[in-house]
């Protein structure tokens, strides 16, 4: 994908191999649900869902290679753009919003995340980490913009304009009063990160994070 002809909102990260949120994004839905997967590129996410769980999926993105790849698959995806598009959608319309490593290509995150939470019941959002400790060691010994696996690009032809941590959007959370239902970090090999762990812990050692929210400030302690 030549992501120079694209509005940066909808380029999602492209490390090598496959997705390895769309597992735990996988296990947070349940069967039958209606999805909006914001941000679907080309339908992988949804077509695995549909499969797995038999969802009434949809999906809108900014790239017109994406949506014909979407609907070269058989799905039902529109041509939208998050930072205006979901406005255009009624409070609860769906079971479950997606938004997998998109939010921080998004112009406006808080303003965003705050639409898909009314117009989803649940909404699941993966994060890269910018907080994890290999990016940490690249700033510290080279002095650059670091370029890893999950953040693959340079800093003058990245999509992404909101460099965020999982504490970061942790905060977030708390700043849109979101209930965090359930959260997971996956290690530099994508495996999940076996135990509870202060969010500090997560945040030097997790390099995405995927979260399960609802309405509702978090009833759970703080861990920050």
């Amino acid at each position: 994908m030549n992501t120079e002809t694209l509005a940066p909102q909808y380029v999602r990260t492209m490390g090598a191999g496959p997705r390895v949120d769309y597992d735990v994004i996988a296990g947070f839905v349940t069967r039958g649900a209606r999805v909006l997967d914001v941000g679907c590129g080309d339908g992988a996410l949804l077509a695995r869902l549909e499969e797995l769980h038999g969802i009434d999926g949809r999906g809108i993105e900014l790239s017109p290679q994406g949506v014909a790849q979407a609907v070269g698959r058989g799905l039902a995806v529109i041509q939208g753009d998050a930072d205006r598009d979901l406005v255009n959608y009624g409070a609860d319309t769906f079971d479950f919003v997606i938004l997998s490593q998109t939010i921080q290509a998004t112009h406006n995150p808080r303003i965003v995340l705050e639409h898909l939470l009314r117009i989803g019941r649940k909404v699941i959002v993966s994060v890269p980490n910018f907080g994890h400790w290999r990016i940490r060691l690249q700033f510290m010994l080279r002095g650059r913009m670091p370029v890893t696996k999950n953040l693959p690009y340079h800093w003058y032809d990245t999509p992404n304009i909101h460099f965020c941590t999982i504490r970061d959007f942790v905060e977030l959370c708390d700043a849109v009063d979101a209930h965090i239902a359930e959260a997971v970090a996956l290690n530099h090999y994508g495996q999940r990160i076996p135990f509870n762990a202060p969010w500090w812990f997560w945040n030097l050692f997790g390099e995405q994070g995927v979260f399960l929210l609802d309405r509702g400030r978090r009833t759970r302690k703080d861990q920050v």
